[in-house]
C-alpha cells in the first residue's frame, strides 16, 4: 500500500472507532490493500480488532506508539 492509502485507512479506522465509542451500533471500513479492497463491518463487541487495525496502520505509517512511563516504586 502507498503512504496515501494507508493514511486514508488509517484516518477511516479512526472514524469509525470515534463513531462506535460515541453509540454507533456498526461501522463498516473499506480500504485497497495490495491486490485488492477489503471491507470490514465492526460492532462494539469486536472494537479490539478495529483498534489492533490503527495500531498496526500506525506502525506501518513509522508513528510512535503511545508509551507509559516506566514505573518505578515510590518507598
Amino acid at each position: 500500500m502507498s503512504q496515501q492509502q494507508l493514511q486514508a485507512a488509517l484516518a477511516s479506522c479512526q472514524q469509525a472507532y470515534i463513531d462506535l465509542q460515541s453509540g454507533g451500533k456498526v461501522a463498516s471500513v473499506s480500504y485497497a490493500q495490495g491486490d485488492g479492497s477489503r471491507a470490514v463491518t465492526y460492532t462494539q463487541a469486536n472494537m479490539a480488532g478495529l483498534a489492533a487495525l490503527i495500531k498496526q496502520l500506525q506502525q506501518q505509517l513509522g508513528m510512535p506508539g503511545v508509551r507509559r512511563r516506566a514505573l518505578r516504586p515510590v518507598f
